[in-house]
């Protein structure tokens, strides 16, 4: 049973999974939603942790526990399924009304519909917001709060496109911003930019996205390349895109440089290649 996208644990389980598993007690869900810009989602109630992927702005998160004395609550990202430990602090009530969806790779928030005004903070790509109305070529989030109405525009052009706007942003493992991403973080944010669901993790995209392509000599932009525990995106038919370590950012080069190096360093060979 793989736990990163089933909400149970050693005694708890969603109600939904009464009868599949057996546990102490199952509870109802409680539907709630990001209230930060980005916050941080870990497997395991323990401050040392490492980060397991993170939520963005408006996504819903499901919560089946709250544990008040570490601040924390366990639950599931309504996005992508993801199962862990979110900071309480960091959730809100659900967005209502007109939601729409971050498309920029940094959405800039300000004090008034101008862009002179004050700055607040920004929203990353794939962030859901509630547009109260229209002012000034800009959607009003709130009192005060106002973000370009371009930044919410419809996605042009393929996923690849929507890719390729990160390269230079830092690799970060489990990362899902222009901030910092990983590998299976990228392929993730590009797709649902224009309205295809992914997984979070690169097994879970291996095994799930596309079908196989068994001539590997003809890779098309828009392939995904597979190793274990990585991801890349074909450009075209001879160059990579990819968060990597190698890098330590999100990086193009010719895929025959990346394959001598993965097999090299890490005795890794290609698993499977998958067209969208």
């Amino acid at each position: 049973m793989d736990t990163r996208r089933i909400p149970v644990r050693h005694d708890l389980a969603a109600e939904h999974l009464r009868g599949q598993v057996e546990v102490e007690s199952f509870v109802d869900g409680k539907p709630m939603a990001v209230g930060a810009s980005m916050i941080n989602l870990v497997r395991n109630a323990d401050p040392d942790t490492n980060l397991a992927t993170q939520l963005l702005y408006g996504e819903g998160f499901t919560v089946y526990d709250e544990i008040a004395d570490m601040g924390l609550a366990w639950g599931q990202s309504e996005r992508d399924g993801y199962v862990g430990y979110v900071p309480s602090a960091g959730l809100i009530e659900p967005l209502e009304g007109r939601i729409e969806q971050v498309t920029s790779l940094s959405a800039l928030v300000f004090a008034e519909p101008d862009f002179k005004s004050q700055l607040l903070g920004s929203y990353s790509l794939g962030c859901r917001v509630a547009v109260e109305a229209e002012e000034n070529g800009y959607a009003r989030l709130g009192a005060g709060i106002y973000t370009p109405m371009v930044n919410l525009a419809p996605v042009t052009g393929d996923f690849v496109g929507v890719a390729e706007k990160f390269i230079g942003s830092p690799y970060l493992w489990g990362g899902r911003s222009y901030s910092g991403l990983d590998c299976s973080g990228l392929v993730q944010l590009a797709l649902q930019a224009v309205g295809v669901d992914a997984p979070r993790d690169s097994d879970m995209q291996a095994a799930e996205l596309g079908l196989e392509v068994s001539d590997r000599a003809n890779l098309q932009r828009g392939d995904l390349v597979f190793w274990d525990g990585h991801v890349g995106i074909m450009r075209d038919g001879d160059n990579l895109l990819h968060a990597n370590v190698h890098h330590m950012s999100v990086a193009t080069e010719a895929l025959e440089g990346a394959v001598f190096r993965i097999a090299e360093r890490e005795n890794k060979l290609i698993t499977s290649v998958k067209r969208l």
